[in-house]
């Protein structure tokens, strides 16, 4: 030791301690998993609105089952998010109210410029759904095992919905590229504000 200096030991345990100390806004695992539990609760409360919206003004046409069957599927989505939400003591975004409202008027909304629109909508919500769940897949990996599980059958579902939206005519309507990138654009934004809000 020369001219009283800190020791060599104590320099490299004091850049160790330094290099363990997160930076400031840095999340865990955990806050992680609750961000995800919290966008995907959103999402799905989301496409139950769609649909509820879809329904209000085709419940007697002839899509109507097929949208009741995809409703369906999303009311056990939302419901398997809710039950999370309460495990991981996650809470609600605060844009909530703002998703029940959009959500139903995106439905209605199609569905009022007819089937082939509500399908387009369908297929457009659900690829941006999907590749969500794949990000999420990714950043999971095996860190969380029944939620992977999960967002892996949804996911399954959502893909189902996709496909039934192009059997039913989505990309015959004439105006389905723009309506599609419309709502993507819309999807994504709610997933972005969901996630921080």
């Amino acid at each position: 030791m020369r001219n009283g200096g800190p020791k060599k030991g104590f320099r490299k345990k004091q850049k160790s301690s330094v290099l363990r100390t997160a930076l400031p806004g840095t999340r865990n695992k955990k806050e992680d998993v609750a961000r995800m539990i919290r966008v995907d609760h959103a999402g799905e409360f989301g496409a139950q609105r769609i649909y509820a919206g879809q329904l209000a003004i085709l419940g007697k046409s002839s899509a109507a089952p097929t949208i009741r069957h995809m409703a369906r599927q999303e009311d056990e989505h939302l419901a398997a998010f809710e039950k999370l939400m309460v495990e991981n003591g996650v809470r609600p975004t605060v844009l909530y109210p703002l998703w029940h409202i959009a959500g139903y008027v995106l439905g209605a909304a199609t569905a009022a410029l007819g089937e082939k629109a509500a399908m387009a909508c369908t297929v457009a919500v659900e690829e941006v759904i999907d590749e969500h769940y794949a990000r999420q897949l990714s950043a999971l990996a095996s860190d969380d095992a029944k939620l992977s599980k999960l967002i892996m059958r949804f996911r399954a579902d959502e893909n189902e919905h996709k496909k039934i939206g192009l059997k039913h005519g989505a990309e015959d309507l004439p105006y389905y590229a723009m309506l599609r990138s419309l709502i993507r654009a819309g999807s994504k934004t709610a997933i972005w504000l969901s996630e921080r809000v």
